[in-house]
């Protein structure tokens, strides 16, 4: 039998946040909990552990399982009961341990700007890394991504959700807060906390439009989330779970009334929030009487129900087949393959493709594709490979083997000389839609055949991603949105198919769109001894022309810092704060067309000046 042990770490403090799971008896487990090590980029410098049971489908799901402060990813393994569901449902667990403190002790970073920005660092950086690697390592389906955690990882779950909706397909938060509850580290401690301090209360429309600027532009589907508290809960009191329900609703554009109640066991009263199809977006928990700790026997079960982990009717028809690779680009470690596309009739939808090398009785996988074409790396040169290609569903189910194709990588005798990286990459021209680069070109031994451009998001983080190609020295980028910073790259390619390092990185601003005159109008929301938020800044229009963006300035008081915003994008040089509009939220009407942002600041204590200033355009 596996121990079933609660993890209290620490003095009272840690243990307050620890997980404290009732956990019923469970079977013995077949398989272990095995910790990796350099699993990818780990910027939070957290440690991971994997449970992969034995008898799992093809593409198994991945659960990442998230401890309370002052536990561990192993003591979340005994205390719940997450790793006895994973050997009856065949799913992975990924059990992260978090090494972040804000005066406790492995707490999960929600609080510093660096986590709340996708790509910006941290620990949600981490534990996309560690997702990456069981989808690398154990063919898991990118498709079926869930988070679950309790007190601080129940926060992280909430987190994860809002910083990369196109990851996971759902959520289970056990005594969690929502996106954005805490403006940094020195909000975080619950007692001196504005977030569990038990007097946080936004707007429905405050709390949806700080998701919506964790992934700003984002249009894809989000996850849906299930929420968990218990009614005697004081160090994260239970008035936060009528937050987070009002800011997923928002996000879903979803009624603040439920479409269903009902009470699923003794003491546990549920709401469920269903949009026009029927599905349920939504799933809100009151557990009466319950304290901080949380999850109880059984709730794990009702977390990877709502997951739809253990439907009995899961789809058990494979795709079709994928057509015979065709392959290009050969080079001494790499080459391209395309197929004909795969179809799914069993209704979980195509997910994918495998790819794999024959080699005998057990083939090993060589990448997976989104799409019906992959460029392969790191292959060996003057080595013959036979590869064939298999399509995957959201189902986890897999087709028969394609047709396979042979292709010799070419000797390291063959050009393996990159061409030197293009320089003086430079922006011209840029209105509101566009911008014009031009660089000076490389050189390559046997000659430079394009170039690729690399964009990027905002001023700082956000990755790089190809947009473009460009046989010349010159490229224009349209279709970009007003009063918005990119950054990009260009790097040069050969025939061989070897790239060239990066050039220099060029930033732009776009021109704003249609403007006309505007004001801002603050309110001083609450204040406190060391700081203050203002909410709402009401932006109105008072021109007689339909205004597409906006930015307000506004200048902080000596010895004041601003901590935190949202529903804008805000940059400080000094004491004078720019904020921007969003993509949402730039267009009004002619005539008093309003919107509104906030921001938080920090001050030397005793201090009661506020910002002023305000200028609107």
């Amino acid at each position: 039998m596996r121990r079933l042990t609660t993890v209290v770490a620490g003095a009272c403090a840690t243990a307050l946040l620890a997980v404290m799971a009732v956990v019923l008896g469970s079977p013995a487990l077949a398989a272990a909990l095995v910790e990796v090590t350099g699993f990818g980029n780990n910027p939070g410098n957290m440690r991971m552990h994997i449970y992969v049971p034995d008898s799992r489908p093809a593409s198994p799901a991945i659960v990442v399982a998230m401890h309370g402060c002052g536990g561990t990813g192993p003591g979340f393994y005994q205390g719940s009961e997450f790793a006895s569901l994973a050997d009856r449902h065949g799913f992975i667990v990924i059990y992260p341990t978090a090494t972040q403190s804000a005066g406790f002790g492995n707490c999960f970073d929600t609080w510093s700007d660096a986590a709340k920005r996708r790509g910006g660092g941290s620990d949600p950086v981490s534990i996309i890394s560690m997702i990456d690697y069981a989808e690398r390592t154990y063919s898991g389906d990118p498709n079926r991504v869930y988070a679950t955690g309790s007190s601080s990882g129940g926060m992280m779950t909430q987190h994860m959700l809002a910083v990369y909706p196109d990851v996971f397909k759902a959520g289970a938060s056990f005594m969690g807060v929502p996106f954005n509850c805490f403006a940094g580290a020195a909000d975080y401690p619950p007692g001196s906390s504005r977030c569990t301090g038990g007097s946080m209360d936004r707007t429905p429309q405050q709390w949806g439009d700080a998701v919506r600027q964790a992934y700003p532009g984002y249009t894809g589907p989000r996850p849906r989330i299930q929420l968990w508290h218990g009614t005697g809960d004081t160090l994260v009191p239970y008035s936060l779970l009528r937050e987070s329900v009002e800011q997923w609703t928002n996000v879903f554009g979803l009624s603040q009334t439920p479409t269903s109640t009902d009470t699923p066991q003794a003491n546990w009263n549920r709401s469920r929030y269903a949009d026009s199809s029927g599905t349920v977006q939504v799933e809100a928990y009151s557990i009466q009487g319950a304290g901080h700790n949380l999850p109880q026997g059984g709730m794990a079960l009702y977390a990877i129900q709502f997951f739809g982990l253990t439907t009995s009717s899961a789809d058990t028809t494979p795709p079709t087949t994928p057509g015979t690779p065709a392959v290009s680009n050969v080079t001494a470690t790499g080459a391209t393959l395309t197929w004909t596309a795969s179809t799914d009739s069993g209704g979980s939808g195509l997910a994918g493709y495998n790819v794999y090398r024959e080699q005998g009785a057990t083939d090993p996988q060589l990448g997976q594709s989104a799409t019906n074409s992959i460029t392969l790396t790191g292959l060996t040169a003057g080595t013959q490979y036979q590869v064939y290609v298999r399509a995957r569903d959201g189902a986890g189910n897999l087709s028969g083997n394609s047709a396979p194709v042979t292709f010799t990588t070419t000797g390291t005798g063959g050009d393996t000389t990159p061409p030197t990286a293009p320089a003086g990459l430079a922006a011209t021209g840029t209105t509101a839609t566009g911008t014009s680069l031009s660089w000076t070109a490389s050189t390559d031994d046997t000659g430079v055949t394009g170039y690729d451009i690399l964009r990027a998001p905002g001023a700082t983080g956000g990755a790089f991603a190809q947009v473009g190609t460009s046989a010349t020295t010159s490229y224009t980028d349209t279709g970009l949105t007003a009063n918005t910073t990119y950054r990009y790259q260009v790097r040069a390619r050969d025939a061989a198919g070897n790239l060239s390092a990066v050039s220099n990185t060029v930033q732009v601003t776009t021109q704003g769109g249609t403007t006309g005159a505007c004001t801002a109008t603050p309110t001083v929301q609450s204040q406190w001894g060391g700081g203050y938020v203002i909410q709402p800044l009401t932006v109105t229009n008072t021109s007689t022309s339909t205004i597409t963006s906006w930015t307000v300035t506004f200048t902080l008081p000596a010895g004041h810092t601003l901590t935190g915003s949202w529903n804008a994008t805000v940059t400080t040089s000094g004491q004078t704060v720019t904020a921007r509009s969003v993509s949402h939220n730039g267009t009004l009407a002619p005539g008093a067309g309003t919107t509104s942002f906030g921001f938080q600041v920090s001050r030397p204590s005793g201090d009661t000046a506020v910002p002023s200033g305000y200028t609107c355009a």
